[in-house]
């Protein structure tokens, strides 16, 4: 069932004469629109092979979203924790994780980012922080706040960053934990990945309050839209919440409004939205952004963008060589990593 089309961001899309005078580093747009290009890439060659059988499962790609997590990366510190649902691929590339233990984790292997036993829902690199990708729809919010209290109660001033879609807020365990986190002041940032639709079902369909923002407003959390189509946007929304929660004032709730361009899987036929539609906002598309920011300060050249191209499809290329080249988990290898209380007296003998 057709809904009325979500509108794209336009309002504040930023003009091409904007580019010059930006308060953002050359360096820092360098970044964003590498990192954003090897996701875009990694995603779009993931897809490839996934309608190739070279591995199964469920697949959920991050193309047109990439801003979210280029921004949230550059607003956050090391020590930081992240955690986001099964539509988890981008987050580690772009918090520094080699793509090539990313793409062994698709296939299976034992070289993967968690050993092969994860797949693509279950990615996991404490080395940089993310804290793994979670299949349960909304479980993740819970978790997060239980990583906020122990980063609270450690003093470490770190962070928890929570990413959900739109809709995983429908989940009775959000409210129970934004109460909480509320109430204890923990150190979290809440992120709705908000890309107008749960599944097939678009938000003015699940909710009378279409503006998830004032979902905060209850428990007197901060809360705002941001535009999740620029990476400016989502580094200054994460920056001011991320210092809110680092002095102890508490958590803070963003309604990041983005777009994927692709089905809510790799088994979705998106009966549910127009070309028209998904074309619109493909005309806000961060990284294309990200490269007229770039072109118009002069900050590269055409020889140095290709470069970057070339780069950015050798890591993939290599990804994907790594992975294919690299040994599957033993069958005893099902019984490591597994949590268990050593002295526990779970066996009664009778």
């Amino acid at each position: 069932m057709a809904t009325k089309a979500p509108k794209s961001p336009k309002a504040t899309k930023m003009k091409n004469k904007d580019a010059k005078g930006t308060k953002f580093s050359k360096e820092t747009y360098l970044k964003w629109y590498k990192d954003m290009l090897l996701i875009r890439k990694f995603e779009e060659k993931t897809g490839q092979l996934y309608i190739q059988q070279k591995f199964g499962g469920f697949c959920h790609l991050y193309i047109g979203q990439e801003a979210i997590v280029a921004g949230t990366a550059s607003a956050c510190v090391k020590g930081d924790k992240h955690m986001t649902a099964y539509r988890d691929h981008a987050h580690p590339i772009a918090l520094g994780t080699d793509p090539r233990i990313l793409m062994a984790e698709l296939y299976g292997r034992s070289t993967g980012c968690s050993k092969g036993k994860g797949g693509s829902m279950h990615f996991f690199d404490k080395e940089v922080g993310f804290m793994g990708g979670h299949g349960i729809v909304g479980a993740q919010i819970a978790m997060g706040a239980g990583v906020g209290f122990a980063e609270k109660y450690s003093g470490s001033k770190n962070v928890a960053v929570v990413s959900m879609g739109d809709g995983a807020v429908r989940q009775g365990a959000l409210h129970e934990t934004f109460n909480m986190a509320m109430l204890w002041k923990l150190p979290i940032v809440f992120i709705i990945e908000n890309n107008n639709y749960a599944m097939g079902t678009s938000v003015q369909r699940t909710t009378n309050v279409q503006d998830l923002s004032k979902i905060g407003v209850s428990y007197e959390m901060p809360s705002k839209v941001v535009n999740g189509m620029r990476p400016e946007s989502v580094h200054e929304a994460i920056a001011e919440a991320a210092e809110r929660g680092r002095k102890g004032d508490g958590p803070t709730l963003l309604d990041i409004r983005t777009y994927r361009y692709k089905g809510h899987s790799m088994s979705d036929p998106q009966k549910y939205r127009s070309k028209e539609e998904v074309a619109e906002w493909q005309e806000q598309d961060p990284i294309e952004h990200c490269l007229r920011v770039i072109q118009d300060n002069k900050w590269m050249t055409a020889k140095q963008i290709e470069e970057v191209s070339d780069w950015v499809k050798k890591e993939v290329d290599e990804s994907v060589k790594f992975a294919e080249d690299s040994p599957y988990p033993e069958g005893k290898d099902l019984y490591d990593d597994i949590y268990k209380e050593p002295d526990y007296p779970y066996i009664v003998e009778y």
